[in-house]
């Protein structure tokens, strides 16, 4: 014996197949569009309402109502309807008027506006002031910092070092080389606080300082792997013996291209006699305040945020350990940093640049 009302066939067409089929299948689309897909497909299937409810987790009320949907609309019922909501209360004058404030004042008592500034100024709500600002991103409470190079051959050192990452030359190697000098052993006054459940690491704001040290660093460009070497000091001194260190690791069948920043160390008549000496290097200097052209700055970064920041030395030995320990653990790991900007797209991000400047200025 038959129970309830019997329900309507549902037939596909091979293209309404292939569609649903897609959307079923889909990692992209929204969670529900793709459970409707599904829904459809067993339905045409001849499955009944209550079986495609348990094996969907739906109720049978929305398997029907989908159901019925598709057979109506096709495809295109599927898709969420769109529903009535409150009318605006922002004109678009309003919104306007707002934006060109944000953009081209000040308030008489800040440096910058803060949402509830401009809204108390606006005569709007703060979340609406919020919702525009991030409509149109907007922050007012947010600068990026910038520096031109006033090098006179910027251009032609640009052009040569990213030829170096983008081109590696044959049978040589690729150092990125600089130091990070005033590594400071920062012990704290009092024991952390661990992270628990619902609370973070605790640590006290002041500390004792027992001394510093300079890391010195050569990055292969190719294998991403680095040499270190920590030093008391930074001097020209220093830095020949970390190139002297850097020789002896690298096969004499090789050229080595040191990529360099104009520190006045790597540019010394005692380094530049022994570079001399030795044929096989050829060095590259970045333009001057352009440090963010040589690969091992991120390296840098990267050991800072995770081995130096947030650690705790109870002497300069204590963080050489820990230093040497984080490169023991990084090296076999290593990957080359993907470098993907070529010179053209540097210069002509640098030309936009010039151009805002001199708009402003105007």
């Amino acid at each position: 014996m038959v129970t309830g009302r019997p329900k309507a066939p549902l037939v596909l067409a091979d293209e309404e197949r292939l569609q649903l089929n897609a959307v079923a299948k889909s990692r992209s689309l929204p969670h529900g569009l793709v459970m409707r897909a599904r829904l459809v497909l067993l339905a045409a299937e001849g499955m009944a309402n209550k079986a495609i409810a348990d094996k969907l987790d739906l109720s049978q009320q929305s398997v029907s109502m989908w159901r019925q949907r598709f057979l109506k609309q096709g495809l295109r019922g599927l898709h969420d309807e769109l529903r009535p909501g409150r009318p605006r209360s922002v004109s678009d004058e309003k919104v306007a008027h707002l934006v060109r404030r944000t953009l081209a004042t000040q308030p008489k008592d800040g440096t910058h506006w803060t949402v509830r500034t401009m809204a108390r100024h606006a005569r709007l709500s703060a979340p609406t002031v919020h919702r525009i600002w991030h409509a149109f991103g907007l922050q007012p409470q947010r600068q990026r910092h910038f520096k031109l190079s006033p090098d006179p051959f910027f251009i032609e050192k640009v052009r040569d070092i990213v030829g170096l990452y983008l081109h590696p030359p044959d049978k040589a190697m690729v150092l990125c080389v600089d130091e990070k000098s005033q590594i400071q052993a920062l012990d704290r006054t009092q024991p952390m606080l661990p992270m628990g459940l619902g609370y973070v690491e605790g640590v006290t704001h002041d500390y004792v300082r027992h001394g510093t040290t300079t890391l010195f660093a050569a990055l292969d460009v190719a294998s991403g792997r680095v040499l270190t070497s920590c030093k008391r000091r930074h001097r020209h001194q220093e830095y020949l013996a970390f190139l002297k260190e850097v020789d002896e690791s690298v096969p004499r069948k090789l050229d080595i291209h040191l990529v360099v920043d104009n520190y006045a160390t790597h540019k010394h008549p005692r380094v530049q006699r022994w570079l001399a000496a030795h044929p096989r290097y050829h060095v590259h200097y970045t333009p001057t305040y352009a440090s963010w052209l040589n690969q091992v700055e991120i390296w840098f970064n990267l050991i800072t945020q995770r081995a130096i920041r947030r650690g705790t030395f109870r002497s300069v030995k204590d963080l050489i350990t820990k230093i040497d320990n984080y490169v023991q653990q990084y090296n076999p790991k290593a990957t080359p940093f993907v470098w993907t900007a070529t010179a053209d797209s540097i210069l002509k991000k640098i030309e936009r640049l010039c151009q805002r400047i001199s708009e402003t200025q105007h």
